[in-house]
């Protein structure tokens, strides 16, 4: 081979490495999920292009919470299904609210559809969720022994339909109810793993007082996604790692916990936007160790 030759050739593999290196280090830094809701205003206004930035941000997972008259983000399940897909996202969860005993089986079959994996229920559903006016504070009505015969005949019909329900916790289920009883504790101790288990919010645990590893130890293997959002000084939502919620300590019990997934959420951002909060997230997961 003459000089030029292999000159020519020699450079054409170096640039060939220095391709699959870049390559490399951009697929080691797709980890993690996103819950949509955190973006949910940019998803309203354009969600194909949002999802692009939530791929571009290095999210891998996402949770959605966009579902509306069979549809995903005005998308219809298999055109929600196959987009994601080609831009590299995979849809594991989906927060559906809207959820009765009625309208169940419909919505689980465009869940399943849409490649969902987790069916979550976000708030107590069918109109026991409350929220007071003037204190903000959140509760429910029917009593938690209704809750959970709700939840058991969603999480049946979830499994029938091939799908995983989970409850997603806010603070009020980890205080004492009128009746003195802690609701995420009777959730537990009351509905069958094998139909109900749950998401973990992180932040509204230690917003209530809680510690998430002392649940982790009491019902171990119950709490399979995550929702990772921290907490600053003044108690409000920050992204991850730059509040002071110790997740290094929450994250050394993931096995404990049975997670399986998680996904950083920020139901609300100061100082900066949305789509620039997630990037801040994704940096603060990485040095806290999520992969």
């Amino acid at each position: 081979m003459k000089k030029s030759s292999l000159d020519r050739f020699i450079k054409s593999m170096l640039i060939c490495f220095l391709f699959l290196g870049v390559f490399t280090t951009y697929a080691q830094e797709k980890f993690g999920g996103l819950a949509l809701y955190t973006v949910r205003d940019a998803m309203g206004e354009d969600a194909k292009e949002t999802l692009k930035a939530v791929a571009d941000a290095g999210y891998k997972n996402i949770e959605a919470a966009g579902y509306a008259d069979g549809k995903f983000y005005n998308m219809t399940p298999m055109a929600f299904k196959n987009y994601v897909k080609e831009i590299g996202l995979h849809p594991i969860s989906t927060h559906q609210g809207s959820v009765t005993l009625e309208n169940a089986d419909a919505m689980m079959a465009d869940v399943k559809a849409a490649g969902f994996k987790y069916f979550v229920v976000p708030v107590p559903p069918m109109g026991l969720f409350t929220v007071d006016k003037e204190t903000r504070m959140m509760g429910m009505k029917g009593g938690v022994e209704n809750l959970a015969g709700i939840l058991t005949s969603l999480g049946k019909k979830a499994k029938k339909a091939g799908l995983k329900l989970l409850y997603h916790n806010h603070d009020f289920e980890f205080k004492k109810d009128a009746d003195g009883i802690i609701p995420i504790e009777y959730l537990l101790e009351n509905c069958d793993p094998k139909y109900v288990n749950f998401q973990m919010d992180l932040y509204w645990v230690t917003k209530a007082g809680a510690d998430p590893v002392e649940y982790f130890n009491k019902y171990p293997k119950r709490f399979k996604i995550w929702h990772v959002k921290d907490m600053d000084d003044q108690g409000r939502f920050a992204p991850v790692g730059n509040g002071n919620i110790d997740f290094a300590r929450i994250l050394a019990n993931k096995k404990l916990s049975g997670m399986e997934y998680y996904m950083v959420e920020q139901d609300k951002t100061f100082n900066m936007g949305p789509l620039e909060a997630i990037k801040v997230s994704h940096k603060g997961l990485k040095n806290i160790g999520f992969k």
